[in-house]
């Protein structure tokens, strides 16, 4: 639900796009994320500070590109944002701070060099999507660019977290071997 949640106001643009072009996408985005952060205000809840950060970025960028009817503004807004993220991530590393253990510790237990390197992949992952939809943005069509944004951002973070998953999964202890008791060897 959560991610649904997260994708409301992707999903609102791609369909508003879709039925009346980019700068009616691009006003209903900003509304959606400022629908999205009102909501968990008024559900008593803390808004997340990527999602702050994505409000800012949407009324920024988008803004710009309502006022000064040019697409290429929107087209930024989620390089801009992920190039954040990734930098938030590798530089907080620089502070000995590493924001992916903070966020998922809780749940489970990693060793220090294993958070480091899952530390630098997202970093990585998110500077390297950022430049993706650069590319797309200036190879192809706005149509183009609007699909690669829902389906391909949304593939390739659904990629990204099962091969972080698979690579965690070496981490942890085996639960099977835990749950199955040795068996009973009799002594000749």
């Amino acid at each position: 639900m959560k991610l649904l949640f997260d994708l409301f106001p992707v999903i609102l643009f791609f369909v508003a796009f879709k039925f009346q072009g980019i700068y009616v996408a691009t006003g209903v985005a900003i509304a959606a994320t400022v629908a999205q952060v009102a909501w968990v205000l008024l559900r008593g809840r803390k808004v997340a500070n990527m999602q702050w950060m994505s409000l800012a970025i949407i009324v920024l960028f988008g803004g710009a590109t309502l006022l000064l009817r040019d697409e290429t503004f929107i087209k930024w807004k989620p390089t801009v944002l992920y190039w954040l993220a990734g930098g938030l991530f590798l530089g907080g590393l620089a502070f000995r701070t590493n924001l992916i253990k903070a966020v998922m510790s809780e749940g489970i237990a990693l060793p220090e060099e294993a958070w480091t390197k899952l530390c630098v992949a997202w970093g990585a992952f998110f500077l390297f999507k950022g430049a993706l939809n650069l590319w797309v943005a200036y190879t192809f069509d706005t149509d183009t660019w609007v699909n690669f944004k829902l389906f391909g951002g949304m593939g390739l973070m659904l990629l990204f977290v099962l091969a972080q998953a698979f690579w965690i999964a070496k981490y942890l202890p085996d639960e099977a071997a835990k749950a199955e008791p040795a068996p009973d060897i009799p002594k000749p």
